[in-house]
């Protein structure tokens, strides 16, 4: 018997005694990473918030095996708020769609979760009506048509159903009374809300796909709730794909017991908490860029070499060279080296051990900038 086939659901328990001492945790976590970001200034915190969304959208699509560019994201989220990021990348229409449901979920978290705006959601999800190679229904409800929605795995003949979602003849009931539960059950703190949400939108699986990162917009909206604001420290979804193999364990452990529900939001509190945790190297990511650019703006840096520190700060992969830095710059490598011969006077750039063909660079330490 599925979760959503119990004569009590979607009634859901909780054990108080375990869970309350978790969510003090967490909420303090939450006031003490907020408050020191609130200390940093505006320019920090959207830079922070930025890349909170960049990790948020690419990490939450890696958890259904989906692989986005993470510079075409990043660049289709800094468009969308007006963040200047020193160029914006041509993104698809598919990663513009994806984030534009999380910009909504989070940017405009107080407004109502309706129908209508899920339905959006998921047309962005998939514009071309297509998940993959199937064409899929977008903007509604799954169909009777479909059949039985089942999460399936293993070859012909070996195949384990790991979950088999409500009958679509329930859907237009459940989803009225999930929508009306997350608007008016103001008795709940939002943290617990965003873990029952998450759990009770991907039982329901309202939509042929796509289910699984709707979720966790709506979890991240009410996050955006528990914290009353739109800027993003941390990511649930980037823990969560840190660590999908006991996600899914959990989700289908849930789903195969009661509505008594302590172990999901036990372990989605526990999760949250480090995902709270791990935003700390987030926040050492920022505030070392703000003071390279500090260091660096004494200097009469040009646009190419103002190119070539950001993506080095963006999290470039390898160190620079002269061939690298030429094809990035769109110049010449005699341009390049007489670039980088300025940001090594400047301190800018420090050289790695190493010479010859093997000569590369790297950007200041952060225990230098401190002197």
């Amino acid at each position: 018997m599925w979760i959503h086939e119990q004569p009590d659901w979607p009634d859901f328990k909780w054990d108080d005694a375990i869970l309350a001492p978790l969510l003090a945790e967490v909420r303090h976590q939450q006031g003490r990473l907020l408050g020191r970001m609130e200390s940093m200034g505006f320019s920090l915190r959207q830079e922070a918030s930025l890349n909170t969304l960049t990790s948020d959208v690419v990490k939450s699509s890696a958890i259904e095996g989906e692989v986005l560019a993470t510079n075409e994201v990043r660049s289709s989220i800094a468009q969308r708020l007006g963040i200047d990021i020193g160029g914006i990348l041509p993104v698809s229409r598919h990663v513009d769609g994806i984030v534009d449901v999380m910009l909504d979920a989070t940017q405009h978290y107080q407004q109502s979760l309706t129908k209508e705006r899920l339905c959006a959601w998921h047309g962005a999800l998939f514009p071309t009506g297509r998940s993959g190679l199937y064409v899929i229904a977008t903007g509604a409800w799954r169909s009777e048509s479909v059949g039985a929605m089942q999460v399936v795995s293993g070859g012909f003949g070996r195949e384990k159903v790991h979950f088999e979602a409500p009958h679509a003849g329930r859907l237009s009931k459940e989803m009225t009374v999930f929508l009306d539960w997350f608007e008016n059950e103001t008795g709940l703190d939002p943290v617990l809300k965003a873990g029952i949400a998450h759990l009770w939108f991907v039982t329901l699986h309202p939509f042929e796909d796509g289910n699984g990162r709707i979720a966790r917009a709506i979890a991240d909206m009410a996050l955006a709730r528990a914290d009353k604001t739109p800027f993003r420290f941390y990511s649930m979804s980037t823990q969560i794909e840190a660590e999908r193999k006991t996600y899914y364990q959990e989700l289908e452990g849930q789903q195969r017991e009661t509505v008594s529900i302590t172990l999901w939001l036990q372990w989605f509190l526990e999760c949250l908490g480090r995902a709270i945790n791990n935003a700390e190297t987030l926040l050492h990511a920022v505030v070392y860029k703000a003071k390279v650019w500090e260091h660096a703006n004494a200097f009469p840096v040009n646009e190419r070499q103002t190119l070539i520190v950001n993506r080095m700060l963006d999290g470039f992969q390898g160190h620079m060279n002269t061939s690298k830095y030429a094809t990035l710059a769109k110049c010449s490598t005699d341009t390049a080296l007489r670039d980088i011969q300025a940001l090594l006077k400047w301190k800018v750039f420090m050289q790695n051990p190493g010479g010859g063909r093997s000569t590369s660079y790297r950007l200041i330490d952060a225990s230098a900038l401190e002197n």
